[in-house]
């Protein structure tokens, strides 16, 4: 296993790590997260990533209690969650100050810990200040509830409104965030998000890295029996496959299932390392309904060493969306 540093920060964290969303506490029973979460372990992932959202708190139970079933040391692992939509009350949701410290207390309770690595703003809230957020989420860090916060899918104008108002109310900046990126969506990693890492050195923790499982090619004939798409939940995914851009990716797909071949590997693993040869993803965030996908996910750390500039050309020349950098207007003369 390889580690990285989180950003700038001075904390380690496994290039490969695992996820409880729409698996645990409602996809898989107890047993088989238990699995996933052992082998991951096993092989060195020390960063398990939940949310108040996943399965309604349930997500967070069952992590909690392997956990503790496991006696695995609290040293050796980062574990992180996320609050905003922690229920149906008008004060359940969002970013209030009332809500991220409420909704962090209940997933500490939840996971049966006195704290958590990481804790994100699970997206951004346009009825509550920045201000307010960057104040309550620097309390959790300063009273030792969390020893970093950082965001999910907030635009780059929005981290940075942030990190200024941390910086002139002596607060604690966000540390990372948790953007979605994989071969078909881009933009906000590879551009929007450019100056971010260099001027805060801002770290990532990538989500959905198999594009919900169509970078995996078993969507390429339809929709089988039991898969992710097939769950009532994400009907809307798989409704998104029946789009032009859907059946294009699927397209795609099929172009780079020789390419992962030709290296060795499957299309996932090839789609995985894809991700970890990006500089400025600190983790590539997996899932699993099954142990064995945990161990072949882990086999795309032998892909990346592979993946040369002659193929990154190949992969790129079928992708054909490399984002375009922003547009210099003054001449060279």
């Amino acid at each position: 296993m390889e580690y990285r540093h989180l950003g700038s920060s001075g904390l380690r964290i496994s290039t490969l790590s695992l996820g409880a969303w729409v698996t645990f506490g409602s996809q898989v029973d107890e047993d088989v997260a238990e699995e996933c979460m052992r082998v991951a372990f096993d092989a060195g992932v020390n960063f398990f990533d939940n949310a108040e959202a996943y399965a309604r708190g349930k997500a967070e139970e069952v992590t909690g209690r392997i956990i503790r079933k496991a006696g695995w040391k609290r040293s050796d692992l980062i574990i992180s969650t996320k609050v905003f939509w922690g229920g149906s009350g008008p004060n359940e949701q969002g970013l209030s100050r009332k809500h991220v410290i409420e909704g962090a207390l209940a997933a500490l309770d939840r996971l049966q810990m006195k704290y958590v690595d990481l804790i994100f703003c699970h997206r951004p809230d346009h009825e509550t200040p920045i201000e307010e957020t960057v104040r309550a989420m620097s309390h959790l860090v300063d009273r030792g509830k969390a020893f970093y916060w950082g965001t999910s899918e907030w635009s780059g104008q929005q981290i940075r409104q942030a990190h200024a108002i941390a910086r002139q109310e002596h607060l604690v900046p966000p540390t990372m965030e948790q953007p979605q990126y994989h071969m078909f969506h881009r933009d906000r990693v590879e551009r929007e998000y450019l100056g971010l890492y260099e001027d805060f050195g801002m770290g990532t923790t990538i989500w959905s890295p198999l594009a919900s499982g169509v970078l995996t090619g078993k969507y390429n004939d339809g929709v089988p029996k039991g898969s992710r798409l097939d769950l009532e939940s994400l009907g809307w995914l798989k409704d998104e496959l029946e789009t032009d851009e859907g059946r294009m990716r699927i397209e795609k797909v099929k172009k780079l299932q020789p390419v992962a071949k030709k290296l060795e590997g499957t299309m996932a693993q090839l789609a995985l390392a894809w991700c970890v040869r990006n500089p400025h993803v600190s983790t590539v965030m997996t899932g699993a309904s099954r142990p064995e996908q945990v161990r072949e996910n882990l086999k795309a750390l032998e892909l990346v060493k592979k993946l040369t500039p002659e193929v990154m050309a190949e992969i790129e020349e079928i992708l054909d969306n490399k984002p375009e950098p922003d547009r210099r207007f003054r001449s060279n003369g």
